[in-house]
């Protein structure tokens, strides 16, 4: 098992697990699940050395991205502080292997490294399912709340509620 970053090479293979967590989303959360991500987005966040991806063997089994600010989401929550996470993508063939457990023990390493002292992560809609396992993952919830100005923003957080999750590093 490896992390790395990911790149161009990768992005359509990051579409292909965008499309299947996003099919998978409408069977278990139809009320609210990704819409289709621009391909401008991605391509910047692998320019940018923020797309990552776990490798097992020869396969991408996840893929996230992170940044390093995030005022819209976070409004005043947002800080220089802080490294954010976003889109965790599992393959299907590797559900189940507890990613996103690894994905935080792996973003704490890079706060450390980077001097933050926060690692937070937002997703749309109340799945009480989720934000157990998010919990479980190590990430304290913070609560829910709609966003003030969502313009810009890939459609699912359009009127939608936001929970919002964080781990303090000490």
């Amino acid at each position: 098992m490896k992390i790395t970053q990911s790149t161009k090479e990768d992005i359509p293979e990051i579409f292909r697990l965008y499309k299947l967590a996003t099919a998978y989303q409408k069977i278990k959360f139809p009320e609210n699940h990704w819409p289709k991500f621009d391909h401008e987005l991605v391509a910047t966040e692998v320019i940018e050395n923020r797309q990552y991806k776990l490798i097992i063997g020869n396969k991408i089994a996840c893929v996230w991205a992170i940044t390093y600010s995030d005022p819209q989401i976070w409004e005043d929550g947002d800080n220089d502080s802080s490294i954010f996470i976003h889109r965790i993508a599992t393959n299907p063939d590797f559900r189940g292997n507890n990613f996103v457990k690894l994905i935080a023990d792996w973003a704490k390493n890079l706060a450390q490294t980077l001097n933050r002292s926060f690692i937070r992560m937002d997703t749309c809609g109340k799945n009480e399912r989720l934000i157990k396992h998010y919990e479980h993952c190590g990430f304290k919830f913070l609560g829910t709340k709609k966003l003030k100005d969502t313009s810009g923003l890939p459609s699912h957080y359009s009127n939608a509620d936001v929970c919002f999750f964080e781990i303090e590093l000490a």
